[in-house]
Formats: C-alpha cells, structure tokens, sequence
C-alpha cells in the first residue's frame, strides 16, 4: 500500500518488497533496499544472489513480478531503461553493452545523441563532451578508434564515460565497474566516485572485490538465494562479517602444498627472449624468458598494459609476428595458429567470458565440446553418443550447477558460466592450460571453486599459467609469481618470496626502466 510507506530525506529510491520470478526460479524473493542519498551504497552476494536483478529493475530493464518501487513519496515503475533515465538513473553493466564498430565518441553518445538544426548530429559538441570526460578519468583516446579494437579495460573506460555525459544523472548503478581495469585506473574511478556523491549523486556499487568496498563503500546491503540478508554502514563491519554473511559461513582461496622439488621436476615449456613489437615501434612484449613445470602453477601479475594477455597470444597463436624461442617438451615450436597450438596441446581460458569464451546462443553443453569436437568425430560425423559422455564427466569433474546441459549457456550464473569455458578447454586435454583472470566478475564462493579446480588439475600433472590483477588470489594459488612491466619480466619469486609488497613494487619497476 502507498500510504505504508514512510519516505525518507535521506533516501532517493526505496524498493518495497521487491520478487522477480522466471520459469522453474525465483531470483529475488521479497527484498527491500533503501538507495540513499549521495552515497556508494554496497550491493554484494554470491552469483546468484540476486544482484544484477535488483539493480536491471531500478535501470529500467526489467520490470519486477511483485513489490513496488518510490521515488520520494510517488511510486514509480520503469518500463524501460530511457523512462529511468528520465529519473536521472543510469547503468554500467558488467557485460559491456558497446558497439564495436562504432567509434569512441559514438559509443559515448549512443542514446544522448545531440541535435543541431533539428536533424544533424552535432559530433563537434560530442567531440568536444567526449573528450572532457575522457581527461576527467585520465584515459585519453583517440576518439575516432572503433571501440571493438580497443582493449578490455579501455572499453570498460568507454561504458563509465556514457554514463558520465548524462544531463541530469542521479544515480549510477555500477556493477562490476573495475573488474577489467588496472590499479591506478580504480584509483582515479574512486576519485570521481567521491566527487559525484559530493555533489549528492547516489551510487550502487556491485563488486567482488572486497577490499574495494571497505576502501570506497558508506553502506552495504547483502543479498543471499535472492533474499535480503543484512545492511551496515561500512565504518562499522570488517571483510570476515561480510563473506560470513554472503556464505552462512567463511571461505577462503585454498592454498597449494609448495613441497615440490621443483629443480627435480620436469620442463615442459621454455620461453626465451619472447618478443612482441607495437604498432610505431617499441614492445608490447620484451625480450621475456621464463619455464613451467609439470604440474606447476605459475601467476603472471602486473598493471594493464603490462603484456600479461599479450604473452598468452603469442603462445596461442594470435599474434604470429613474435619473435623469441618456445619449446614445449624439449622441442622449438613454429608456432603458426590457433589450431595448430590446441593440437600440440594448449588451451587457453580468456579474459573476456561473454565476448571470447562462450557462444551465447548454444547450450552449455555445445559450450563445453566446443574445442574438442574433432574429438568426437568419425570421419564426417559427429559421435553424439561419446561427446554426451566426456561432456557429463565434465559436468560432474568441475561440478558445473545446471539442472539440464540443454539450457541456454546464459541461464547459468557468473561462477558456473567461467566453469564451463574451463571444461571445454580441459576437453581438449591439454598439456598447458592458460588462464587469463579466470575468477574475474565471479563471487567468492564460485573463485573458491575455481582455484579448487586449478589444484586439482595441477595435482594430476597440467602445468597451468594464470593471470590475476588480485594480490590474493596469485599469492593463494601460484607456486611462483613472475611479474611483467610494461612488456618487461621485472620479477620473479617464490614460496615465501612471494609478497604483497614486493609484487606491487615490482610490477612498477618498468615505467621507471629506458
């Protein structure tokens, strides 16, 4: 009822008991979330939780099954994202939902185009906007480049500046917003996330990092199975409360025995004076060497830009102009392609899950034998029977939660998506696994599972190579940490040597190199 509900000064939004409910799930049940005025108000909760859901009904993308939604004392509910943008609400998703062969500006503009003479587009004001905000979040682009060739993080960068450009913007919905980007680049989002809740913009933070949110956070909500489990100002909680009251219980990333005597251990893939020139001259990779034991996990970390992603492209055969040498196994690889590499026994798990590691319209099982169907093939035909078969042992390997493999791919969550890009790549059998930040975008609970599954491969012999922007989790999961800056291998350690500090310090030392 309207006259329940008490409005609040320091509330903009308040959603009323808020149930959304799709075929055979309830993806919210009854929540109740306060958005207050001129804050970052936490939203945090496993894959699942309900989230993104929450967050899509105050956008405007969906409307909710049951509850109801106020702005101040009038009731309001959004059929689509342009009537919340009318109210001053505007999105980041954590699928970038940009146009790739649009240029920088057009994407920025895409919606809030602005009209001269009545009919034209005026690209000298959208221009102009367009590079004001770019300098605002320290990330000068050239604004003719179509975005689709732009990297990962300078495409994050984009989705955040259309958001910025908004007349009359009153609340941003952030959800996963620095999943992609670099550390000094969330230190400069964090700057303007300040300067926009001074000017009484209310934020709603979705992150999975924690220390994010104790660093920027004023107020955190936590959603659990689709419900409301609990509300605190962050000043008053610490990270241990937060991921009990996410998991009912602590978990945390499991640590790998180190007792190995890696020098009696066998070589399995050389790298030497690996190089990958930049377009205009200089390295994108530099003269980078290192090894990989069987069964070992070794952690590349470093800044965006660092080569991390650039090394794995070289070894996978996306980037056939690398010079350097590659054994694998004692023997000088040529290396020429993608397939080529996969049969030689390479997979590769990539950074962008939507865009690169998944087919959106298969189902999760056509997802997960993707890469290996000449395995399954007798002459021209596709053996149905056995790819059934490796695809349910998979399932059951990597405890994939789908109540049927003939679900669409994305009726699955975050966790359980990343879960079946690893399974199809683990189909191919390979000898090296390479994952680039495989836990990205996913909750705590699924990470745990995630790095649960590189032990246990690890354990049984794969020698596996991750990348990771999260302190934690490489100095958790990785053996050895080798460190890139600015295409330069600038560290490497080991067992104990392994240390915040030192690996922060480290992934700098290239900038300050000639």
């Amino acid at each position: 009822m309207a006259d329940e509900y008490q409005c609040r000064d320091d509330v903009f939004l308040h959603a009323e008991k808020i149930s959304k409910i799709y075929p055979g799930t309830i993806a919210l049940d009854g929540v109740s979330f306060d958005l207050l005025k001129g804050k970052v108000n936490v939203l945090i909760g496993e894959n699942g939780a309900g989230k993104s859901t929450l967050m899509r009904m105050i956008a405007g993308i969906e409307q909710p099954s049951e509850g109801k939604m106020y702005i101040g004392d009038h009731e309001v509910c959004f059929k689509d994202t342009t009537e919340a943008r009318k109210h001053g609400i505007g999105i980041i998703h954590q699928e970038l939902s940009l146009f790739p062969n649009l240029n920088v500006y057009q994407n920025i503009f895409m919606g809030r185009e602005k009209i001269k003479g009545g009919v034209i587009l005026d690209n000298k004001i959208h221009m102009e906007r367009a590079k004001k905000v770019l300098e605002k979040l320290e990330h000068p682009v050239d604004l003719n480049t179509p975005v689709g060739e732009l990297r990962v993080g300078q495409q994050q960068i984009i989705e955040i500046a259309r958001n910025l450009v908004a007349d009359d913007l009153k609340v941003l919905i952030m959800d996963e917003p620095t999943s992609s980007l670099s550390r000094q680049e969330v230190s400069v989002l964090f700057k303007i996330m300040r300067e926009l809740t001074a000017e009484g913009i209310s934020i709603v933070y979705i992150s999975h990092r924690l220390e994010e949110i104790m660093q920027i956070g004023d107020h955190i909500t936590i959603l659990r199975d689709g419900k409301y489990v609990a509300n605190a100002e962050v000043k008053d909680i610490d990270v241990p409360w937060i991921v009990h009251q996410m998991t009912g219980g602590e978990k945390s990333y499991p640590k790998r025995d180190r007792t190995v005597d890696w020098k009696q251990t066998q070589t399995v893939l050389e790298v030497k004076n690996l190089c990958l020139p930049k377009p205009g001259g200089g390295f994108l990779v530099d003269h980078v060497s290192f090894e990989l034991k069987k069964g070992e996990v070794l952690g590349i970390y470093g800044l965006m830009g660092s080569g991390r992603t650039e090394v794995f492209e070289c070894l996978m055969g996306l980037q056939p102009e690398h010079t350097g040498e590659v054994y694998l196994e004692g023997n000088r690889l040529d290396i020429k392609s993608i397939d080529q590499q996969i049969d030689r026994g390479f997979a590769l798990i990539p950074e962008g899950r939507q865009e690169q590691g998944l087919v959106q319209t298969l189902d999760i099982e056509k997802n997960c034998s993707l890469s290996a169907l000449k395995r399954y093939t007798i002459g021209p035909f596709l053996n149905s029977r056995l790819e059934n078969i490796k695809v349910d042992q998979q399932i059951n390997d990597i405890h994939i939660k789908a109540a049927d493999k003939k679900l669409p791919i994305l009726s699955l969550s975050g966790g359980n998506q990343q879960k079946v890009v690893i399974g199809k790549a683990i189909l191919t059998e390979p000898k090296i696994l390479l994952m680039d930040e495989p836990s990205r975008g996913i909750d705590i609970g699924a990470k745990t599972e995630v790095f649960e599954i590189i032990n246990k491969y690890a354990e049984e012999g794969l020698s596996i190579i991750v990348i990771s922007s999260e302190l934690q989790e490489i100095m958790a999961i990785a053996d050895r940490v080798m460190v890139l800056s600015n295409g330069r291998k600038t560290g490497e350690f080991s067992g104990d040597e392994i240390q915040e500090d030192l690996l922060v310090l480290t992934s700098y030392k290239g900038h300050h190199q000639d």
